[in-house]
């Protein structure tokens, strides 16, 4: 789930999730948070390691919206996320009295506007969605993509690939000029979209030894990444490191092979 499932590295990276998933055979469902979900019936379809994923439980929690969470065995996929998600089969999908919602940004801004008297994600402002909307693309689209080679990269590959991605980071870390969160003074929409960076980036670091976001490169980035991390609602979210650092390791092992 770091961009778009078309390119090859990224569905050996889905390969792998489902090998390993496969091997666990797990499926689960829980729930989180109060009356509001009977009332909605909100469901989302995740998978626990999905950068993607979590941006939808972000925005939920944010809003105040109980869910239930179906965590997917994506080696053997549900027929009900087949039947919520047909045409591109993926998580996150997110059920909304029925009425299922694919991609997870689109989801994010579903979110906002289905639970408008909640905590406010999009901006108020026109020129200000449409921003928030362009640096979200851009990281989607740009800074993902640059991202993912430093995962796999050794030697001088790797060194011109952390070069690409801290470039890549340094023009979105422009839209952090002069704020505590991309959405200002508190958690807003891009924040929510690039948030992940914050907690899977030092875990490709810590696996591919390289150094991507310091102190250095990315001040207001590396800054932003404690400051993000320390939201409550990020927080209770996250999925435990030490699986996590496992899980990439030993996509990292496959990957490099």
């Amino acid at each position: 789930p770091w961009k778009a499932m078309h390119d090859p590295a990224t569905q050996i990276w889905t390969s792998f999730i489902a090998h390993e998933q496969k091997r666990d055979q797990h499926q689960s469902s829980k729930q989180h948070g109060g009356p509001t979900m009977a009332e909605k019936g909100v469901k989302v379809f995740g998978m626990w390691a999905s950068p993607m994923a979590i941006r939808v439980e972000w925005a939920l929690r944010l809003k105040g919206v109980g869910y239930e969470y179906v965590d997917e065995d994506l080696a053997s996929k549900s027929d009900a996320l087949l039947r919520h998600n047909p045409v591109t089969k993926k998580v996150p999908v997110l059920v909304h009295d029925g009425k299922p919602i694919a991609e997870s940004t689109i989801i994010v801004e579903y979110i906002d506007e289905a639970w408008k008297d909640g905590y406010p994600i999009m901006p108020a402002d026109p020129y200000d969605r449409a921003q928030a909307r362009f640096w979200a693309r851009f990281a989607d689209d740009k800074c993902n993509a640059a991202i993912f080679p430093v995962f796999t990269a050794t030697g001088e590959a790797q060194r011109e690939v952390v070069r690409e991605a801290q470039r890549c980071l340094k023009t979105l870390e422009k839209a952090l000029e002069g704020k505590k969160f991309f959405g200002g003074d508190a958690v807003g929409y891009l924040d929510v979209v690039v948030g992940w960076y914050a907690y899977w980036l030092p875990i490709i670091e810590e696996v591919s030894g390289a150094d991507v976001v310091t102190d250095e490169e990315l001040p207001l980035m590396k800054a932003w990444f404690g400051r993000f991390l320390a939201v409550d609602v990020v927080k209770e979210t996250l999925p435990p490191r030490d699986k996590l650092l496992a899980l990439n390791k030993a996509r990292r092992e496959q990957l490099s092979a």
